[in-house]
């Protein structure tokens, strides 16, 4: 396969040691299938761009064989079939990565010295992000969404969404149960409790196994807020064996196979609202206090110098804004540019991204969000 569609982030591609060209291709998309062949016209659109950003320092027989993924990916018509709100593709030597994201982002085909990610940390490390786990007695699923769309997650493989399937020869579908005795082949039954006890017992068992499972496997990686969304009974149950950190206090108490997804949204964000309000409120003034103590600047040009030194704790992105430039890393200046060139990208996306690779906070919020004009606003570590 020459392209593979992922969820983690980060992913290994964006650890590529390489001489590049590092390939960043974003596309608006539709959920109607009604709208595939259009959507797959403007990819071959954005494809058309990066050739012709390509011919401005490589000669015509190498850029085919580095954009074939991109030209077989065009040609994938029950891909394009099974559309989110947008995509993000990732191409360098050969290794081709997409996201189907949740989220509309502005059309996008840039060819740098890296990758562009600030659309995947909106995604990923976005402060309107959250996590529902639906959940009864026999199954549970998950769901991942923001203030605008909600989607059902599609489970791992090797992930069992049932009682019968976690607990396998475990699983009690009845308090009696068979037993020789005496060498024969004589077979007794004896109970082991009522079965209400029987029947509880496997729910326990059940409910630990989807807080440990989606604890490792999803809210760990996505350090998303997680929403229970289940019948009242189930709650207190399932929160008193929970050791997920990421685990609301509040849900949603409701059969969640009783409301569309919509109404799961218009729901959950009737909680998360707060959440998001208070936490961009808490970015905000810890911003303004450091600017204060003069740890904290909105200035490109002494964000980028305190990126370069591993200096930046906290970094607030503003979304869908693009800078064209570069930053030297030998002069500690920014450079501008035209993003035509292959040698140019964006200059907050750059800061994104170092901040990012330096374990650093990485937060994209949207302008009417910002505390600054500039695009960016970091807190320094010291």
């Amino acid at each position: 396969m020459l392209y593979k569609i992922i969820n983690d982030f980060p992913n290994e591609i964006l650890n590529e040691e390489s001489q590049g060209p590092y390939i960043s291709l974003y596309q608006p998309t539709h959920r109607q299938s009604s709208e595939t062949k259009q959507d797959i016209i403007r990819f071959k659109n954005l494809v058309r761009q990066v050739e012709e950003s390509l011919k401005q320092k490589y000669p015509k027989r190498e850029i085919m064989p580095i954009l074939k993924p991109l030209y077989a990916l065009g040609e994938d018509y029950e891909f394009w079939k099974h559309s989110y709100d947008g995509i993000a593709v990732l191409l360098v030597d050969g290794k081709c990565v997409i996201y189907k994201l949740q989220r509309k982002v502005e059309e996008l085909a840039l060819v740098s010295d890296s990758f562009y990610i600030k659309p995947l940390i909106r995604k990923f490390q976005s402060a309107d992000g959250y996590q529902l786990l639906g959940l009864n007695r026999k199954e549970f699923k998950l769901f991942e969404g923001n203030r605008y769309t909600l989607d059902q997650l599609e489970l791992a493989p090797d992930i069992p969404s049932t009682i019968t399937e976690a607990l396998g020869d475990e699983y009690t579908d009845s308090y009696l149960k068979a037993a020789s005795y005496g060498g024969g082949d004589r077979a007794m039954f004896h109970g082991h409790g009522s079965k209400k006890d029987e029947i509880q017992i496997d729910i326990e068992r059940f409910f630990r196994f989807v807080d440990r499972t989606v604890l490792d496997r999803y809210s760990r990686p996505s350090k998303l807020p997680l929403m229970l969304v289940a019948l009242p009974e189930y709650h207190t149950l399932f929160k008193n064996l929970s050791h997920n950190p990421y685990l609301m206090e509040n849900g949603i108490k409701v059969d969640f196979d009783s409301l569309s997804l919509n109404e799961l949204r218009e729901k959950a964000w009737e909680q998360m609202e707060s959440v998001y309000l208070n936490r961009t409120k808490e970015l905000v003034e810890r911003f303004e206090n450091a600017r204060a103590q003069f740890l904290g600047s909105d200035d490109l040009a002494q964000i980028a110098r305190a990126a370069l030194e591993n200096r930046v704790q906290t970094i607030l992105v503003e979304d869908d804004r693009v800078v064209s430039g570069k930053i030297n890393p030998e002069t500690n200046q920014i450079e501008e540019g035209n993003l035509e060139n292959p040698l140019i990208g964006d200059i907050l996306d750059d800061l994104a991204e170092m901040v990012f690779k330096s374990k650093g906070e990485v937060v994209v919020l949207p302008k009417e969000r910002m505390p600054s004009n500039t695009g960016a606003a970091a807190i320094f570590r010291f």
